[in-house]
């Protein structure tokens, strides 16, 4: 039997894991609860999957190695977290305090990244050498695919698109700074806008649901566009437009060959991809949107661990793709 890889993406309420072969075939997935405290945070996650292999009768020798992702700024070269929006890390050694739980060789990524690796691998991205892809969630995560390996710059900020400034003057952002794209395009972001705005629209179907629910979320915002509502229809609109300008202005550094969009916000139908690629190609370089795709992400909540399985690969065989 090939040496098996183990995938784990780590979340602020959530690690996602799994037992995944070299073909990027999953044998095993399964999640865990992220322990408020962060310090239990590594010490459950080896123990997990102890238990796990445990179960599957493999050892040490079935399994390449371990690939993790951490929501944050990660410097993969040193296995290195320095800080966690969603938790509480900071100068976290990942990689070594797993390897040194496990006895396994241990890859770590921003989990954006192996998002984007494992939609390049096994998704939507259909191995191409030069790629881009946003998550649209909590936040807004990003990352890059250039001439065949993932674009980590010089301390693992690289592809951090969530954090373009699109407002200088707008709303705070988790990183400290004003007006990103973060606070814009995200379910949190999306969310802000209504609310802001909903007092304009008071018999409006948002207001009603608002009295009703007591709360409105990004899902709600999709649905109610759907039977109408005027509000929630701009504000999608607007949204699409910033992430469609902003895509333009990120693809001059690299000229992708295609753009993933991922993440729980982009589950909200293909008409929400196609007003991003509408505006992308308004704001877009020629030359640039000729030769690109804008696409859907297929993986869903696998695509973390399956580009956790492929960074071992990668790491272990030097692949490229």
């Amino acid at each position: 039997m090939d040496k098996l890889m183990i995938g784990a993406d780590i979340g602020g309420t959530s690690i996602k894991l799994g037992i995944i072969d070299q073909t990027g075939a999953i044998w095993n997935k399964w999640s865990i609860d992220t322990n408020a405290d962060s310090s239990e945070i590594i010490p459950d996650l080896w123990n997990s999957i102890q238990g796990k292999m445990d179960t599957m009768n493999l050892s040490n020798t079935d399994i390449m190695g371990i690939g993790a992702g951490a929501p944050g700024f990660v410097d993969s070269k040193l296995g290195y977290v320095y800080q966690t929006v969603n938790i509480d890390w900071e100068n976290v050694e990942l990689a070594k305090e797993l390897e040194d739980l496990s006895g396994l060789p241990v890859y770590v990524a921003n989990d954006a990244n192996l998002a984007v690796l494992g939609e390049n691998w096994k998704g939507a991205g259909d191995q191409a050498r030069n790629l881009m892809a946003v998550t649209l969630g909590t936040g807004v995560g990003g990352g890059i695919i250039a001439n065949g390996t993932i674009l980590d710059g010089e301390n693992g900020t690289a592809g951090e698109i969530g954090h373009m400034t699109v407002d200088p003057d707008g709303h705070r952002c988790n990183c400290g700074r004003k007006g990103c794209l973060e606070t814009i395009a995200s379910a949190t972001g999306m969310v802000r806008q209504v609310m802001e705005k909903m007092d304009l629209n008071a018999e409006s179907p948002l207001s009603s649901h608002f009295q009703k629910h007591k709360q409105v979320t990004a899902k709600d915002i999709f649905e109610l566009a759907e039977t109408g509502d005027d509000l929630c229809k701009e504000i999608i609109r607007e949204t699409a437009s910033v992430l469609g300008l902003c895509l333009a202005n990120a693809a001059l550094t690299v000229n992708p060959a295609k753009i993933i969009i991922g993440g729980g916000v982009a589950q909200a139908g293909d008409q929400f991809i196609r007003l991003i690629d509408t505006a992308f190609r308004r704001y877009a370089l020629g030359r640039i949107s000729d030769t690109c795709i804008i696409k859907k992400a297929r993986l869903g909540n696998d695509a973390g661990i399956i580009g956790a399985a492929f960074l071992v690969k990668q790491q272990t065989e030097k692949l490229t793709f």
